[in-house]
């Protein structure tokens, strides 16, 4: 602490980082510069109760930070100097925005006078990342006035809070410092009067006492009369649903921190409901599947069977987070007009279709953990003797499900060549139980939705489908695998591309991260594009070939590469995974046959059954 008073700004540094390390902050990324000099002295200072970790690109640092957000669920701080720097970090705010990934971002700022009249590296700073913030401030200039003091830690705690209720998302910062910047004696003979007296008088733990590491409480809802459920609960059941037999529960998008406990409640409600389940291949329901024995895992494959579609169209829909990927079933949901209620604990609307939509701003944990299961029973019989004992249109949906599984997993069984979809579906089977697993955008989350096979592993799937950009893929996943269990990224050679900066990561990384490289040579989501019957222009500005060299590539960041020439390779390479380091799996792929057969074959699945 004593480094805290060589300067004012140095002071008001401390006081700001050791708040958050009282607060519970664990994990600060810092990218090198001139401007936030004291802030990063003071995180080195907090070592080795705040981890403080140095990475050169800005873009990189911000989803490295996301994804160590992602994994533990707490904010993680992110710190920049002045000018263009803090705008680097911009996807990764949005992204956070969107994936309510709790990041407190620090940009340290010129002070005023030296703003406007073309002081280098200046910027306009001043709400950079525009409404995409949960909560925005620009800080006062530092001093050491013990009521500015005080004034500090408030807003530190506030912001804290901000970037985790009611919903988390993104908190943004900007610290103006004057020179001296590094902890050397301010010039002023007023300042280092005024600071020794300071610190003669500063009692540390009265000033700080009543800090908790605590994550603030969740906003509670009120008891709403038109809604059946316990006396005491404030998060009911509708009552229509349990007089519906023609309903069904959609599992979107979803990164629970507690993803069994997740399963548990839907499993739940849709047995007490007997509604299938149709989870997303980004959603944990795929991963426990024994939990639920109404899950639908092929509803993109049955829907492109427009008899069957027909069949099956339902007259109410609980929608648990965002819409799955696919866009037969958006289609379908849009074409058929259920009745729809989505619940989500957030602010944001997450009804692109525009229908028949409620609400809930719930968390499917809150809805059905408020009602126990005795409760549930008793309900039941007491109030609800037409809750339908068996419904025909989830059978239905059973023995559709039953036929189109066993359809996909006879035919990647049996193939042999290195087709793109075929990675998913084994590493669904394959992985370690409670592997990491991020999947990267564009065609690795569309195979994922087709082939990911219900197992019962626990896999931790992440993604960023906040924006659904592939900017930041590889840091991303680093973030995730840092000090955690050895982890997979599943990703094409684009998205790798575009953030192969996200290397120079390596010397500060501790863990495994396996990346499992699907090099189709290009951009394998326009093939299934309209576009990809137009060329030229299609393969220069669309199809965006590199002609990479990979092998070549890693060795330039001393990373390992293997180039995988068959699927026994491939299973013999991820379980067991490494303990330490990164490496490249290279699957080398044929982008337009892969597509084409994709076209021919997705019908298929489906196309000769009937229920």
């Amino acid at each position: 602490m004593l480094i805290a008073f060589k300067n004012v700004n140095q002071l008001w540094a401390y006081i700001l980082t050791e708040t958050l390390k009282r607060l519970g902050l664990t994990c600060a990324v810092i990218c090198p510069g001139s401007r936030s000099t004291p802030l990063a002295v003071a995180f080195a200072q907090q070592v080795p109760d705040i981890e403080a970790i140095s990475i050169l690109d800005e873009r990189s640092a911000a989803f490295f930070a996301l994804g160590q957000a992602k994994t533990t669920g707490r904010p993680v701080a992110l710190l920049c100097t002045s000018g263009t720097a803090g705008a680097n970090f911009y996807p990764a705010v949005i992204e956070a925005s969107y994936s309510r990934v709790p990041l407190l971002v620090l940009t340290a700022d010129r002070p005023q006078e030296l703003r406007d009249c073309h002081s280098g590296q200046t910027i306009d700073q001043c709400k950079l990342y525009g409404d995409y913030p949960n909560w925005q401030a620009e800080l006062a200039l530092p001093s050491s006035d013990t009521g500015m003091l005080a004034y500090l830690r408030q807003i530190v705690i506030h912001g804290w809070e901000q970037a985790q209720t009611p919903s988390k998302g993104p908190v943004h910062l900007n610290i103006p410092f004057r020179d001296p910047l590094a902890p050397i004696p301010d010039a002023k003979t007023f300042h280092e009067t005024s600071l020794q007296f300071l610190q003669s008088q500063f009692h540390l733990e009265d000033f700080f006492a009543g800090i908790a590491s605590t994550t603030p409480l969740p906003i509670t809802h009120a008891p709403n009369p038109h809604f059946v459920g316990a006396p005491s609960s404030p998060f009911p059941i509708p009552q229509e649903w349990l007089k519906c037999d023609r309903g069904m529960i959609i599992a979107g998008v979803a990164q629970p921190q507690q993803p069994q406990e997740y399963c548990k409640v839907i499993a739940q409600l849709s047995q007490t409901l007997k509604w299938p389940v149709l989870a997303e291949g980004l959603s944990p329901v795929r991963n426990y599947a024994d939990l639920n024995p109404y899950l639908i895992s092929t509803y993109d494959l049955i829907l492109r069977n427009q008899q069957l579609a027909k069949q099956l169209a339902p007259e109410m829909v609980i929608q648990l987070g965002e819409l799955p990927t696919s866009k037969e079933l958006r289609h379908w949901i849009d074409a058929t007009q259920p009745r729809r209620w989505v619940i989500d604990n957030s602010n944001q609307n997450l009804d692109p279709l525009h229908g028949r939509t409620t609400h809930l701003r719930i968390s499917i944990e809150q809805l059905v953990q408020e009602i126990g299961e005795g409760e549930w029973k008793s309900e039941k019989q007491s109030n609800f003797d037409f809750l339908p004992s068996s419904s025909d249109y989830l059978q239905k949906w059973c023995a559709a499900e039953t036929q189109v599984r066993a359809a996909i997993d006879q035919t990647m069984a049996t193939m042999k060549e290195l087709f793109e979809g075929k990675a998913a579906w084994l590493l669904s089977q394959i992985l370690a139980p409670e592997t990491p697993l991020f999947i990267a955008n564009s065609m690795p989350v569309r195979d994922v939705e087709f082939f990911w096979k219900p197992n019962n592993l626990g896999v931790r799937s992440h993604f960023n489908r906040g924006a659904n950009g592939i900017d930041g893929t590889l840091s991303t996943a680093l973030g995730i695998a840092h000090r955690h269990q050895s982890c997979v990224m599943l990703t094409g050679d684009l998205a790798l591309l575009h953030d192969t900066n996200g290397f120079l990561i390596r010397n500060k990384f501790v863990g495994h991260l396996t990346i499992v490289l699907i090099n189709n040579n290009g951009g394998g989501i326009f093939e299934m594009l309209p576009i990809a019957k137009f060329d030229p222009p299609f393969e220069e500005f669309f199809g965006t070939p590199q002609d990479i060299d990979f092998a070549k590539l890693c060795a330039t960041y001393n990373v390992q590469h293997e180039l995988i020439s068959s699927w026994q390779q491939f299973q013999q390479r991820l379980n067991p995974l490494p303990t330490q380091g990164i490496r490249v799996l290279e699957l080398q792929t044929n982008r337009k046959l892969d597509a084409k057969w994709r076209q021919e074959n997705l019908p298929k699945f489906a196309g000769g059954i009937a229920i």
